[in-house]
């Protein structure tokens, strides 16, 4: 097993930050061996995933920027549909989270949201390329893709 399929499969629900999306989407060929690996665990039933309401904004702002409502919906359909991934809302427990997360981790308002809704949908790793969100390792196993590429 390669090291990052042996780091992922540690956890039984995994938040993914939208990057982890775009770059599976736009086929980017850095990264699409990881996310193919990520999404064939997802898909499988061997690993669940979760992200918020927030991907949903954040993936298709590009597609619409360039007249593209074709690929916008697809990337919708694309997300809502997968198996066992849950899209979670942002209510106002995570709301709340997100504000306690940004006093204490001083967090990005959408990174706040986007691991507030992963903490409350059970997720104990976070797979991104963000790596200010390593402040906030002691809540949840942070993922840097980019430390596996070539690995």
């Amino acid at each position: 097993m390669d090291p990052f399929t042996e780091r992922i499969s540690r956890h039984s629900i995994v938040c993914l930050d939208t990057t982890v999306f775009i770059y599976h989407f736009e086929s980017n060929p850095a990264y699409l061996p990881l996310t193919h690996a990520l999404f064939t665990l997802i898909e499988s039933g061997r690993l669940r995933a979760v992200t918020s309401t927030s991907t949903l904004l954040e993936i298709i702002v590009r597609p619409l920027s360039m007249g593209r409502e074709d690929i916008a919906r697809k990337y919708e359909a694309l997300l809502v549909n997968f198996p066992h991934l849950d899209i979670l809302d942002l209510d106002r427990d995570v709301m709340r989270q997100a504000a306690r997360l940004r006093a204490q981790y001083h967090l990005r308002p959408p990174d706040a949201l986007q691991v507030s809704a992963c903490l409350l949908g059970g997720a104990t790793a976070f797979a991104t390329n963000d790596r200010h969100l390593e402040r906030i390792k002691d809540q949840l196993d942070i993922v840097i893709l980019e430390d596996f590429v070539n690995t």
